[in-house]
C-alpha cells in the first residue's frame, strides 16, 4: 500500500469508522482515539494487508479495539452508566424516543450491539458484517434477530411502566 492509497482510505472510510465507533462508545474522544489507533495500525501493517480486504480489516480492528477498550474499564462502572432509569417516563417527542432506543442498544452485549450498528446504522450486508466480525451470515442473522427481540422487549416494558 502506498501513501496515496492510505490517504484515500482515510478519506473514504474515516467518517464511517468514526460513526461506528461513536455509536458504539457514546463518547466522541474515545471514538476519535480508536479510529486514529486503527489507522495507525493499518499504516504499520500496510505491507501485510491485502488492499481488497482492507475495509473489513479496518472494521474488524475497530470492533476489536472498542471491545478491548471497554474490557479495560471497570465493568460495574460501565454498566451503571449505561443502565436505564428505574422509572422512565414515556417519551413525548421523537428525540426522546431515539434517546431511549440508544440507551437500550447500549446495554446489548457487544457483538449484538456491533451487528445492530453495522446493519441498521451503517447499512452493511450480512456477508460484510460476517467478514468484519468473523461470523457466518447465518450467525449474523441470529444475533441481529436476538438483539432486535431484546430491544423490542425493553420497549414493551417501558410502555407498561407509563
Amino acid at each position: 500500500m502506498r501513501r496515496h492509497e492510505y490517504n484515500n482510505l482515510i478519506d473514504e472510510l474515516g467518517a464511517p469508522l468514526y460513526r461506528y465507533a461513536f455509536h458504539f462508545m457514546r463518547n466522541e474522544e474515545d471514538a476519535k482515539d480508536i479510529v486514529q489507533d486503527v489507522f495507525e495500525k493499518l499504516w504499520i501493517n500496510r505491507k501485510k494487508i491485502d488492499l481488497e480486504r482492507v475495509k473489513s480489516w479496518l472494521y474488524k480492528c475497530t470492533h476489536n479495539a472498542m471491545i478491548n477498550f471497554l474490557n479495560k474499564k471497570s465493568r460495574t462502572r460501565y454498566m451503571d452508566s449505561q443502565s436505564l432509569p428505574e422509572k422512565p417516563s414515556m417519551p413525548d417527542s421523537t428525540f426522546e424516543s431515539q434517546q431511549m432506543v440508544e440507551r437500550i442498544v447500549n446495554i446489548l452485549p457487544p457483538i449484538q450491539k456491533s451487528i445492530i450498528l453495522l446493519r441498521d446504522i451503517e447499512g452493511y450486508s450480512y456477508d460484510d458484517i460476517g467478514q468484519i466480525l468473523d461470523l457466518s451470515p447465518s450467525q449474523v442473522k441470529v444475533y441481529l434477530f436476538r438483539a432486535r427481540m431484546k430491544i423490542k422487549k425493553q420497549l414493551k416494558g417501558l410502555n407498561k411502566l407509563a
